[in-house]
């Protein structure tokens, strides 16, 4: 099992994908040339492209020969090999029942955002620049109501099984204000036992829109109760604000 942190500026995303490079795709390619063989990764959570990781989970099988403290070393050889883009954090060894995807009970994520009238040059792969006033108190109101087992359809790209369900249970959405770059900087944080493709991104657009005055608070339940996007759930924030900071297993 390896923690695993990454700056996805310059990556398509977690999952391997043929000619374009990958957070996924260059962790198999350099454990394959430590080990000699193909070796396949699955991870917690897959992101999108230009989505960062703070505490990615990964699990790969390995020969024995990297038992005990040889897995320490391979994390810090994969980080010599991988970084600074892409650092492992840890390693250890797993039951062989653990899957670094099923075994997770939540995941959680945040999202930052730049308030005030200008761009920070610095934080333009961090943080979404908005430059208008933003009605804090109507944003957290609206995430409240997210709180709970529900349908997020109408925040979420449809899958390409019809049937596949959207229900996700949100244990945690709140906002924190005022982090960072002298107060500028909101970070809206969720946590649940999964996500569907875009839902976080999603709600962090539509959010946005709330605070901007585009919709209201009750607007936004209705969509969750609708699962209709048109009805105001189809704004997507950008990836560069987006952050999977942690993976919680029992």
């Amino acid at each position: 099992m390896l923690l695993v942190a990454y700056d996805g500026s310059s990556f398509h995303g977690f999952a391997a994908q043929p000619g374009k490079r990958t957070v996924g795709g260059a962790l198999m390619e350099t454990l394959a040339h430590m080990t000699g063989h193909p070796v396949a990764v699955t991870c917690a959570g897959r992101t999108d492209t230009g989505v960062h990781a703070a505490g990615q989970v990964v699990h790969a099988d390995l020969d024995a020969v990297f038992a005990g403290g040889a897995v320490v070393r391979l994390a810090r050889a994969l980080t010599r090999q991988l970084g600074p883009a892409i650092a492992v954090l840890d390693a250890a060894l797993a039951p062989e029942t653990f899957d670094a995807r099923h075994s997770a009970l939540s995941r959680r994520y945040h999202y930052d955002i730049l308030t005030g009238p200008s761009p920070d040059p610095l934080l333009r792969h961090r943080a979404w620049h908005v430059p208008g006033h933003l009605e804090l108190p109507a944003m957290r109101m609206s995430a409240d109501a997210l709180l709970g087992t529900h349908d997020f359809s109408g925040f979420c790209r449809k899958p390409p099984e019809p049937e596949r369900s959207l229900v996700r249970e949100v244990t945690e959405a709140r906002f924190r204000p005022g982090v960072g770059e002298a107060g500028r900087v909101l970070r809206f944080e969720i946590e649940a036992n999964a996500f569907c493709h875009r839902m976080v991104r999603s709600l962090a657009g539509t959010l946005v829109s709330v605070g901007e005055g585009r919709i209201t608070a009750a607007g936004v339940l209705a969509v969750l109760r609708s699962g209709d996007r048109s009805r105001g759930g189809g704004r997507v924030a950008p990836p560069e604000g987006l952050v999977l900071s942690h993976v919680r297993y029992p």
